[in-house]
């Protein structure tokens, strides 16, 4: 958004909401795309620090129990593995412990 205030010579000091800068260069905010960068970034997230040690064990699969009652629905992983093209969860997982190729693979999201 910066971007387009600097082009448009948009002073900090004026109160002009996002929306307007977004209608004076004639773009629409795709909240979509927002929630995929997003959504990607917070796995890499996740999956490179230690803390969230169980919700990585949960995310690979490798917690006990059974499924629920009903039709499977399209799970949180394979959506991001749909938008990014890699097919295996090992190998988006390799890809997030090395925080610059990670970033790359969200940039590039579209």
């Amino acid at each position: 958004m910066w971007t387009f205030r600097r082009m448009l010579a948009i002073s900090w000091t004026l109160k002009v909401s996002n929306e307007e800068v977004l209608r004076r260069v004639n773009q629409r905010r795709e909240l979509l795309h927002t929630i995929k960068i997003r959504k990607v970034a917070y796995l890499g997230h996740v999956l490179r620090h230690e803390r969230y040690e169980l919700l990585q064990l949960i995310m690979m699969g490798k917690v006990a129990g059974r499924r629920g009652v009903g039709g499977r629905k399209k799970s949180w992983l394979r959506n991001i593995r749909e938008w990014t093209g890699i097919a295996s969860a090992a190998e988006l997982f390799r890809l997030a412990k090395d925080r610059q190729e990670f970033t790359k693979l969200t940039a590039n999201l579209r």
